[in-house]
Order: C-alpha cells, then sequence, then structure tokens
C-alpha cells in the first residue's frame, strides 16, 4: 500500500465514523450511480438526464445528491477503500490530480473530436490534468467574485470600484446594513469546511498576504496575516452580517442574496445564473458584478474551482460512465441547458466558445467579470510569499482537507462566539504542525514554486 493510501485510509476512517450507514450498492449492468452536489446546476444536471435516458435506452441513472461537505467525505472513503459504489463522481480541482496520480481514477484520453476539448480553458484543463492525462472533465469552473445591489448603492449614493479592497467592501457594509428592514450588508460562507468557510478564508488571508505553509512547509497560521484577516472577518460578519452566520455556505447565502436580505455577497462566480434569473431571484436585473476583494496583495485573492465528473478505477461500468460524462459536459448539452432555463443558466467557465456566444454575454451580466478572473488566476503561484504548493483555496496535499477542516472548525466557533481569534489561531498552528511532522513534511526537500511573472 502507498504512502498516500495509507494517509487518506486513516482520514477515511476519521470520516466515515461521522457518516451514517453506507449500505454496499448492487449494479445492474445498465445501472451508473452518480454522486454529486446538491447545488443548482447539479441539480439541473440531474433534472435533464431523463434527456440522456431517452437517448439511451435500458440505461438507468442512480442519483446521490448530498451536500457538499458529505458528499466529499462520503466519496473520499469510498476512493481510500475501492468501495465501488460509484461509477460517477463529483470532484474537484483539489481531488483530480492527486486521485489521478494515485491511479485511482479511469483517465479521459482519446476523446472524440467533435468533443472539442481544445474548447475547454487550458488552466482548467490544467487542474484536471496529470502527467498529460485528463483524470476528470469539467463541468463547470468558478472563480470567485464580488456580488453587489446596484440599486441599494444608488440609493446610497455609493460607487463600487471594479476591484474593490476588503476594507472599501467593509465601508459599504456598514452603510447599507439595515437589519430592520431586512437586509445585511454583507453574506459570505461561515459553515465549517475546508470547501466551505476555508475557500473564502483561503482567499482573505491570500489578499492579507498570507499562506498555508513557508518553504519548509511549516504552517503559518499563528503569524500576523493570519490574525489580521481572520480577525477582520469574523468583525466584518458579527457586524454587518446575517444571524446565525456560521450556519451559512454557498447555498444558503445564495438563497438569502436571491431573497434581497444582502447588499453584498464575496463568494462562486457560478451563482450568478441563479441571481440573474428572475424565475429564481427577487433582485434580477437589480445585481453589479466586479472582481473579489483584495487587500495587500491581489495574488490569490480569487480562487479557481471546477466542479468536474470523473470515473472511479473500481467502477465495472467505465465505458458507459465514460459516455454519460462526454454527455453532460459537451457543448450540446450547454446548449440543452440554455434552451430549457435561459441563457444565463449555461454552465460557465469552462469553454472559449461560451464566452464567444454574443447571447450568453448579453443575458449574463455576470460572463465578463467571471471570463477575466478565471483567466488570471494561478494556481501555481497562489501567495504573494513563495511556497512549495498549488492551489490558490486549496493546497495539494492530501492531508489539507483534515488539516483545513479542522481550522475551519475552529474559526466557525470564532464566528459563533465560542472563543478568540487568536488564541484559536493559536491552537490550530500546533494541531496541524502536528499533523505535518507526523506524515514526514520535515524530512522533505524543501520546493519553492518559482515567481510567475508580473
Amino acid at each position: 500500500m502507498s504512502d498516500y493510501r495509507n494517509r487518506l485510509c486513516v482520514l477515511a476512517i476519521v470520516l466515515f465514523a461521522t457518516l451514517p450507514g453506507v449500505a454496499a450498492v448492487a449494479h445492474a449492468d445498465t445501472t451508473l450511480t452518480i454522486g454529486t452536489v446538491n447545488n443548482a446546476d447539479m441539480v439541473r444536471m440531474q433534472a435533464l438526464s431523463s434527456e440522456y435516458e431517452r437517448a439511451h435506452p435500458g440505461v438507468h441513472l442512480n442519483w446521490v445528491v448530498l451536500e457538499e461537505n458529505t458528499l466529499r467525505q462520503r466519496l473520499t472513503t469510498d476512493i481510500a477503500t475501492h468501495g465501488g459504489q460509484f461509477d460517477v463522481i463529483t470532484i474537484g480541482a483539489y481531488e483530480a490530480p492527486l486521485w489521478g496520480a494515485q491511479q485511482w481514477l479511469k483517465p479521459l484520453d482519446n476523446l472524440p473530436a467533435d468533443y472539442a476539448a481544445d474548447d475547454i480553458f487550458k488552466n482548467v484543463r490544467e487542474q484536471l490534468t496529470v502527467d498529460d492525462h485528463l483524470y476528470a472533465l469539467p463541468f463547470y469552473a468558478e472563480a470567485s467574485i464580488t456580488y453587489f445591489r446596484t440599486d441599494l448603492f444608488a440609493k446610497a449614493n455609493l460607487t463600487m470600484p471594479a476591484a474593490p479592497t476588503w476594507d472599501q467592501i467593509r465601508g459599504f457594509a456598514q452603510k447599507l446594513h439595515d437589519p430592520a428592514h431586512g437586509v445585511y450588508g454583507i453574506c459570505l460562507r461561515g459553515k465549517a469546511g475546508w470547501g466551505e468557510n476555508m475557500a473564502l478564508l483561503g482567499t482573505i488571508v491570500n489578499s492579507w498576504g498570507g499562506r498555508w505553509f513557508d518553504e519548509e512547509w511549516k504552517p503559518q497560521i499563528d503569524t500576523p496575516e493570519w490574525h489580521q484577516a481572520v480577525n477582520f472577518y469574523v468583525d466584518l460578519l458579527s457586524k454587518y452580517g446575517p444571524p446565525g452566520p456560521s450556519d451559512n455556505g454557498f447555498n444558503e447565502n445564495l438563497a438569502l442574496f436571491s431573497a434581497g436580505r444582502c447588499a453584498m455577497w464575496v463568494d462562486a462566480s457560478v451563482g450568478g445564473g441563479t441571481v440573474s434569473n428572475p424565475k429564481e431571484s427577487s433582485v434580477a436585473g437589480k445585481v453589479g458584478f466586479v472582481r473579489s476583494p483584495h487587500q495587500v496583495t491581489d495574488r490569490g485573492s480569487s480562487w479557481l474551482w471546477v466542479w468536474s465528473l470523473a470515473i472511479p478505477a473500481s467502477s465495472r461500468q467505465a465505458d458507459a460512465a465514460r459516455d454519460f460524462i462526454l454527455w453532460a459536459t459537451s457543448k450540446p448539452y450547454l446548449r440543452m441547458v440554455a434552451d430549457k432555463y435561459g441563457e444565463e443558466s449555461t454552465p460557465p467557465g469552462t469553454r472559449e466558445s461560451t464566452y464567444a456566444n454574443q447571447a450568453y454575454i448579453k443575458a449574463a451580466p455576470f460572463a465578463q467579470v467571471t471570463y477575466d478572473s478565471l483567466k488570471a488566476v494561478d494556481p501555481a503561484h497562489p501567495t504573494l510569499k513563495p511556497v512549495p504548493y498549488k492551489g490558490i483555496q486549496i493546497v495539494s496535499i492530501p492531508e489539507f482537507q483534515a488539516v483545513a477542516t479542522l481550522v475551519g472548525r475552529q474559526i466557525a466557533g470564532a464566528l459563533a462566539g465560542r472563543g478568540n481569534v487568536d488564541e484559536l489561531l493559536h491552537t490550530a498552528q500546533g494541531a496541524v504542525d502536528r499533523t505535518m511532522k507526523r506524515a514526514g513534511y520535515y524530512d522533505k526537500k524543501p520546493v519553492i514554486q518559482k515567481e510567475s511573472p508580473r
């Protein structure tokens, strides 16, 4: 058993203990079990999958749709133990290269010419590629951007810059916070999880010039940059956010913003399709979109995440799974979504042809800032100071999800009033240091990413 598998299996056992009982799933030859996340774009995919079943008589799609944290726990457990529960899994830019390198995923090579793989953004493909093999195909990609209510800004005679600082965002939140009338100054992720609150906090820490680890893999959590960034975040959300912010992740904040309860929201660009659709949002037509906030630096201030579809090596129906993935990530599928739900609901951030479509650009006011943000991000050089890892809001090591979940719980506790930020960061530093020491990182030769051209 590889060292990586040893480490991930330990993590899987820990995660598995937090889950309800998972029974073995029996697969018929024509049944594909698909594990996916419960966000709007994936729910649409499930709804449209009847079209796939009609075109493929005898094929049945068995959907397992889960909340984001639960999905990640269950997939990690299944992949680490070769459980074989799923034929198609929804994973991101964190898992795809790590699991692909271990050959836990089926490579998706020799794609048909009409799939137009070269149409996919280069930096999106790179997040899913190991040694020139694609191990997942992107369903959508996102950067983090700033959403704001243009009507509220106009009423208060405020102007949102194209590239705001966090200090400016705080000033706007203070002026627009009006809980007596059901409007909060800002909505941000507070729910604990490496892909929930720590996704946003990773970019905030980057903006203050911080980093997860130094060149020798020593954690940098108990540093001035982290203390400044996290104290700012907790203060901002405690004073000008909605009640109970530690319960809110992407979906909860999307619902709040769409209901007109938030003056601003900083989160994934994929939410633009929902907030701009009058069938789903009470503020459609009253929303502006600009770049994610920066502070000391803009490096790493916006994330790059790719929700993608992959095939576990344990699947016994890899050919059928591949066919479904090609359908769900194809240009005709994007057209199907646009025809049924509106151009603005097209899964974003993956194909150049989407942004060459003027009907989409006209219908999706968030399209240009999404495109510009995705083109600007550089996961290979994510921070102001040099680091030994790739990833902006993630760190490309197997221990990261456990480490970041631990830190995320500490910060969510501080946000809920259970502890002091500075003390909690000091405690988290020690816990992460012990994790890295046990995993043998301090015995490794430092690897420093070269500076990218500016």
